[in-house]
C-alpha cells in the first residue's frame, strides 16, 4: 500500500502505507520519544494532530490493552521510519500495524523522517494531509491548507467525558501491573482518602492511577463543568488536566478556575497549567514547533534540581505576563527557557506545564502529586 504525506507548504513525502487505508488529516508534530508509541498514540492532547517519531524503528514491541491512556488513539496518523511488522514483547496482544487498523488510524512508513522533522523544526509545525487513496501532489496539497488552524481551537470539550465518573484506586489496580502504581505513596499510607474533582480536558488514565495512588477518590467532570457544580461535590482539591489545542478559547474553563481560586486547592498539569495561567491574568503564545517528546531538561527553581521530563504541548504561558508580586515561577525548560510551572504566593494553587505522570526520569517529578496531597490536608484543617 502507497501512501504520500503532503504539507501546506509544498512539500511531499512518499513512502509505504499501514494501519488503515484512507486519508488523514493535522496538525504534523514530532515527538523524540524512543518508546511509548502507544501511549503517545493514546493520549487525547494528540486530537487534531499527525504524530512523527524520531526514533527509527516504531512497532517492536506492539500494543496491549494496558498501555492505553485513552480508550482508542487520538492521533490523526502516525509517520515513522519504519514500521515493524512483528511484535516481540511478552506483554503484546496485538500487533501494532494491526492495532491501528482497528482504530482507523493510517499510518506513512519507510520515508526519511530525519528530513521531515529537519523541516518542521526549520519552518515550523504545519498542517498536512496522509493519503493512500489519492497521490495527486496538488490534490493533497490544497486538502491539506483546508485543515483549520489550531489557533483559536477549542478541542478541550470535543474529547472531554460527556458525563462525570468516578475512578477509584481499584480502577488503578485493575489496569495496571506496576508495582509502583500498585503501592501507595508513603503521604497516603494509612491516610484517609480525599476527594479530587478532575476536570477532564483530554485526562490521561495515567494522571488517575498517580492520584489514587495519593489516597484519592476522584470524581471526573466534562470541561464544562461550573465552579459550583464542582464546589457542590464538596471536593478537598481540584485537578485540571492535560488536553489538545489553543488554550485561549477553553474560556468557560478559565472562569471557572477564577471562581475556584482560594476557594479549594488546585493543581494542574499541561493545558490545565496554560488554563491556569490565563486565569491569573498572564498570556498564552504557540511554539514554533512545540514541544513533544521524554527527554526534556526542566529546572525546579526553587531547589535547583533538574528533571528529566515528558512534554506534549503546543502552547505555552508567557512568563512575562504573569504578576511576580502574587504568583513564583518555579520551573523552566533548560532547552529554549519556556516557562514550565507556576505557584500562587499565597493561595493554594499551582500548576506544570510537563507530565509528571510519564515517567520518562522515571520518577523525577512524583513529589507534585505528594505536595498536591499535602496541600489539600493542609487546607482542610
Amino acid at each position: 500500500m502507497q501512501a504520500t504525506l503532503a504539507l501546506e507548504d509544498g512539500r511531499i513525502f512518499a513512502g509505504e502505507g499501514y494501519g488503515a487505508p484512507g486519508e488523514a488529516l493535522g496538525e504534523v508534530v514530532f515527538n523524540t520519544s524512543l518508546t511509548g508509541y502507544q501511549e503517545i498514540a493514546t493520549d487525547p492532547s494528540y486530537a487534531g494532530q499527525i504524530v512523527v517519531m524520531t526514533n527509527p524503528q516504531i512497532g517492536n514491541y506492539g500494543t496491549n490493552e494496558a498501555d492505553n491512556e485513552a480508550a482508542k488513539p487520538y492521533i490523526e496518523g502516525l509517520i515513522v521510519r519504519e514500521f515493524s511488522p512483528v511484535s516481540s514483547n511478552w506483554r503484546s496482544e496485538r500487533v501494532t500495524d494491526e492495532y491501528m487498523e482497528r482504530y482507523n488510524v493510517p499510518v506513512l512508513a519507510d520515508i526519511d523522517t530525519r528530513a521531515l522533522v529537519r523541516h518542521l523544526r526549520t519552518h515550523g509545525v504545519m498542517r498536512g494531509c496522509i493519503s493512500t487513496v489519492d497521490s495527486n501532489p496538488q490534490s493533497l496539497i490544497a486538502k491539506a491548507r483546508s485543515i483549520p488552524r489550531m489557533d483559536g481551537m477549542d478541542l478541550a470539550r470535543v474529547v472531554s467525558t460527556p458525563s462525570p465518573y468516578t475512578f477509584a484506586s481499584t480502577d488503578a489496580l485493575a489496569e495496571t501491573d506496576d508495582p509502583l502504581l500498585l503501592a501507595p505513596s508513603a503521604d497516603a499510607k494509612d491516610q484517609p482518602l480525599l476527594h479530587v474533582v478532575a476536570y477532564d480536558f483530554g485526562i490521561k488514565r495515567n494522571i488517575l492511577r498517580m492520584l489514587t495512588r495519593e489516597g484519592c477518590r476522584v470524581t471526573v467532570v466534562p470541561a464544562q463543568t461550573t465552579a459550583d457544580q464542582v464546589m457542590e461535590l464538596k471536593p478537598d482539591g481540584v485537578f485540571l488536566s492535560n488536553g489538545p489545542g489553543d488554550p485561549e478559547p477553553v474560556d468557560y474553563a478559565v472562569k471557572a478556575i477564577r471562581q475556584m481560586m482560594g476557594r479549594v486547592p488546585i493543581f494542574g498539569i499541561c493545558l490545565g497549567h496554560q488554563l491556569t495561567g490565563l486565569a491569573l491574568g498572564g498570556k498564552t503564545y504557540k511554539l514554533k514547533f512545540g514541544h513533544h517528546g521524554g527527554n526534556h531538561p526542566v529546572k525546579n527553581m526553587t531547589n535547583g534540581k533538574v528533571e528529566i521530563t515528558a512534554h506534549n504541548h503546543n502552547f505555552a504561558v508567557d512568563p512575562e505576563s504573569i504578576n511576580a508580586n502574587e504568583v513564583k515561577l518555579t520551573h523552566v525548560d533548560l532547552n529554549d527557557n519556556t516557562l514550565e510551572g507556576l505557584r500562587h504566593k499565597s493561595l493554594p494553587l499551582f500548576s506544570v506545564q510537563y507530565h509528571p505522570e510519564a515517567a520518562p526520569g522515571p520518577h523525577d517529578s512524583n513529589y507534585l502529586f505528594h505536595d498536591f496531597r499535602r496541600m489539600m490536608e493542609e487546607w482542610k484543617g
